[in-house]
């Protein structure tokens, strides 16, 4: 029986691998070009051109784009890439600046399933089978609704997302992210920070508003109210000066996008 020594040591050979840097750097990358395209779409919801502002349709963007279909694949297998290296990171124990060795391990894996988790969307969008946050969450969220204990589990989710968004903006609007990047000096690096600040804030509102649909579906019974990331965007543009958030939220968004462009040159890995 392989001991957890054993396991680790067998990670970290893995982990010192040039070409599996390389790959979690373009995944990185990748991540940079689905956040840009996120922002745009919701910039164009924010001024009623409709569309779809989740990470299918913005995928779907890529799938248009000339030789969409191998750009689709290369982010396909650089988001697989970068799951694998912070599932690496999870064995290991590192990859966040806690002094729990659980808590690191538990935050590299939940970076690792969503960039898992994205990079099967985008594999579903190139197989031409790719379906809408929207309804993806809405189904998933009937079926937890019949379920014995259903309504607590939705609102535990939500909470989850809740907190998720949280991180985001704390990780944001206290500079945390500079402990994931080798910030060069000058003009660069202060342009990166200031790319980094707005991008985290705007993705932690966007989640933070996922959360608070799925908690409301829970107490409304209504799955059609926990919508995903669309449903968040769209419901951010419903409220008072809704349209000037949503375009400042997008704008947040295509700054993260740049931001990951940044990480892909010059992450801590």
């Amino acid at each position: 029986m392989t001991s957890p020594s054993e396991i680790r040591s067998a990670a970290g050979k893995v982990g010192d691998s040039h070409a599996l840097e390389v790959l979690a750097r373009a995944g990185f990358a990748a991540s940079g070009l689905v956040h840009l395209l996120l922002g745009y779409l919701a910039i164009r919801v924010a001024l009623h051109q409709g569309g779809k502002s989740d990470q299918s349709g913005a995928l779907a963007q890529v799938a248009k784009l000339p030789g969409g279909a191998i750009i689709l694949w290369l982010t396909v297998v650089g988001l697989f890439a970068l799951g694998l290296w912070l599932v690496i990171q999870a064995v290991l124990g590192i990859g966040s600046s806690s002094k729990k060795r659980w808590v690191r391990s538990l935050v590299s894996a939940s970076k690792a399933a969503a960039y898992v988790a994205l990079g099967l969307t985008a594999a579903q969008t190139a197989l031409g089978s790719a379906t809408s946050s929207t309804s993806t969450s809405t189904n998933a969220s009937a079926s937890i609704l019949t379920l014995p204990g259903g309504r607590i589990f939705l609102v535990v989710v939500g909470l989850i997302a809740i907190g998720v968004g949280a991180y985001f903006v704390a990780k944001g609007s206290r500079r945390k992210f500079l402990d994931d990047i080798a910030l060069p000096s000058g003009s660069t690096g202060r342009a990166i920070t200031g790319l980094g600040i707005l991008g985290y804030v705007a993705k932690g509102i966007a989640v933070f508003v996922v959360g608070i649909l799925f908690i409301v579906a829970a107490a409304t019974l209504d799955p059609q109210k926990a919508s995903g990331l669309d449903g968040a965007l769209k419901a951010l543009a419903a409220l008072p000066f809704g349209q000037v958030i949503l375009i400042a939220v997008g704008v947040g968004l295509i700054c993260y996008g740049a931001y990951s462009f940044a990480r892909a040159r010059f992450a801590r890995l």
